[in-house]
């Protein structure tokens, strides 16, 4: 009779792993090495590094000079032998560094506008925080136009039905002198039969338009009538924007919640109003031409950054679109803005364009340098969003469209969402790399942190052997600390993101 099997009640304890093959000693072993390649692969890094870092360490930090009040102090035979960074020119210039040439009394603003950046963008970044999309509005909406009227300066005579009025009146006059110049082509007697029927048309839209802006005309009045127009405008901008809005959401049924969110958005609008003293000229105003420094750098990084995005998106949506139209515009824009150097834009935005512009009208230089680089960057973005488009499976708009989601609600809530967080590592290296080309914008004539680098070193106070050396390991700190935050915070972002993916 042959015995019973052996049954184990009770799981053998886990052994732990062999010393040689976990930690630092495993990590050396198993991928450093591990093959007489890897071998001298590892000795040639460790060389490389020896070299490298080093000498840097050495000169910035070992042989570097701390204290001085100008060039004699980080001369070497001031020093007592071998001089590193001059730490002290970088010192006595941080604040032309930072601010450029924006007044010394001023630049509160620009602390303020820094911090309130901070402040805003925090809650975007933390993703268990609540209210996203209060954060986001604050941020991307309230907080441009703040931080302008804070950096910038300046009162406002007017709000919603004075800015209205005037741009939906020169766009009816506008219509009205395109259509009769149209209407006098005589060129031939096809082309003047047909160009003048169009030019009438246009004309007579023009007169329409203007005959539907009456009532908006007469309000103008009214408020610009009364002791206190500022205010006056914004309650009646703040009365019918806020009317209008509860009765596209549903109006006694469903408007209310709309009802409250515009009568809060106005209530800040109201503060901002206030503590700035917008209503009674605001603060002193402070050209664009004195701006540097990093101020210019971050303003135009972030500002292109936000506005590429939705052009970005629009663009990759209209190449994909089966309106033939829409599709060939989009094509050839973003083919000419792929095509063209960054520098021909800037030279072209700064230079060229008030050309085309009516000679009483003027946009300021860094405005038309930010439109450059929205446009630029927008293309670029279009392409990385293309790819992420491509990348999503035709089930998910057939499953969409089988529960009755139209096209724009598909394309925002399952299309879109998929597709930004296929393309993250994309748009993360094209906001790096307009982060780093930034600097391009010293060519025309506005001086961001490299720039008012370049203008420091023209300082014959600071003129030594090791300034221009100090000055660019300084500015190359700054920027790798920014992007290698952008990157690191897009690996975190991505990996939460495809968490549903991991193993």
């Amino acid at each position: 009779m042959s015995e019973p099997a052996f049954i184990a009640r009770e799981l053998i304890p886990q052994r732990a792993a062999p010393d040689r093959t976990t930690g630092l000693p495993g990590f050396v072993r198993t991928r450093l090495l591990n093959s007489p390649t890897n071998v001298l692969l590892t000795l040639v890094c460790i060389l490389l590094l020896w070299f490298s870092i080093v000498p840097t360490v050495k000169f910035l930090l070992i042989d570097a000079v701390w204290h001085g009040r100008d060039r004699n102090a980080c001369l070497a035979e001031n020093a007592g032998g071998v001089v590193g960074a001059c730490w002290p020119f970088v010192r006595a210039k941080l604040t032309q560094f930072i601010y450029g040439f924006y007044p010394q009394p001023e630049r509160w603003r620009v602390n303020l506008t820094f911090l309130l950046g901070g402040l805003l963008l925090l809650p975007l970044l933390i993703p268990k925080l609540p209210a996203k999309s209060l954060s986001a509005g604050l941020f991307f909406i309230a907080f441009p136009i703040v931080a302008f009227l804070l950096l910038y300066g300046g009162g406002i005579r007017g709000f919603g039905v004075a800015w209205g009025e005037a741009a939906l009146s020169v766009l009816a006059k506008g219509l009205v002198d395109s259509g009769y110049k149209l209407a006098e082509v005589t060129t031939l007697p096809l082309l003047s039969s047909i160009a003048y029927g169009l030019g009438t048309l246009i004309a007579w839209i023009g007169y329409a338009l203007a005959i539907v802006l009456w009532p908006l005309t007469l309000l103008k009045k009214y408020t610009q009538a009364s002791g206190q127009p500022v205010w006056a405008d914004f309650f009646a901008t703040a009365l019918i924007v806020s009317a209008i809005l509860f009765g596209l959401t549903g109006g006694f049924r469903n408007g209310w919640r709309a009802l409250i969110a515009s009568l809060t958005t106005f209530a800040g609008m109201a503060m901002v109003i206030a503590i700035l003293r917008l209503d009674r000229g605001g603060l002193p105003i402070v050209d664009t031409r004195l701006w540097g420094g990093l101020l210019v750098t971050l303003v135009v990084a972030v500002t292109g950054i936000v506005s590429s995005m939705p052009v970005g998106i629009a663009l990759a949506l209209g190449r994909r679109s089966t309106i033939p139209l829409i599709r060939v515009f989009c094509v050839a824009f973003i083919e000419f803005w792929r095509g063209v150097p960054l520098i021909t834009v800037l030279f072209f935005a700064t230079y060229m364009l008030p050309l085309f512009l009516p000679g009483s009208f003027t946009v300021d230089g860094l405005v038309r340098v930010l439109i450059g680089i929205a446009l630029f960057a927008g293309a670029y973005n279009a392409e990385v969003i293309r790819g992420g488009l491509a990348a999503i499976p035709r089930g998910q708009v057939e499953a969409a469209s089988a529960l009755g989601l139209p096209y724009w609600k598909t394309t925002g809530l399952v299309v879109m969402p998929q597709a930004l967080r296929h393309v993250i590592p994309g748009l993360v290296n094209s906001f790096i790399g307009l982060l780093k080309d930034t600097s391009l914008v010293s060519i025309v004539a506005l001086f961001d942190l490299l720039g008012q680098l370049r203008a420091s070193f023209a300082d014959p106070v600071w003129s030594t052997p090791t300034t221009l050396f100090t000055g660019f390991a300084f500015t190359g700190i700054i920027y790798f600390v920014l992007c290698f935050g952008m990157s690191r915070y897009s690996l975190f972002v991505e990996h939460r993101l495809n968490a549903h993916r991991r193993s």
